[in-house]
């Protein structure tokens, strides 16, 4: 694995999403997602939030890291605020 070059903030972050799909799949089994309407322009389940908080994570990741000057823990915090703010509302 050493072609990699994993850094601990990469690492927490896959991690981090592994845990978050094996919780998604563990709910959805025990609580079947129902279709809603947040402030997102469309109808989303619960796996749809998911996915776009996510891939907002990772654009805001590089953002982050493309054009400032802030550490990585900056970008996952503002990560962190944003997924809950999707899954919640959204």
């Amino acid at each position: 694995m050493e072609w990699m070059a994993w850094t601990l903030p990469t690492a927490l972050f896959f991690a981090a999403v592994g845990v978050l799909l094996l919780g998604m799949t563990v709910l959805e089994l025990r609580r079947p997602c129902v279709e809603r309407r947040g402030f997102l322009p469309l109808v989303t389940s619960r796996g749809d939030r998911l996915f776009i908080g996510l891939l907002a994570s990772a654009y805001l990741h590089l953002l982050v890291v493309g054009v400032s000057e802030w550490p990585l823990w900056v970008a996952s915090l503002l990560s962190l605020a944003w997924l809950v703010v999707v899954l919640r509302w959204g």
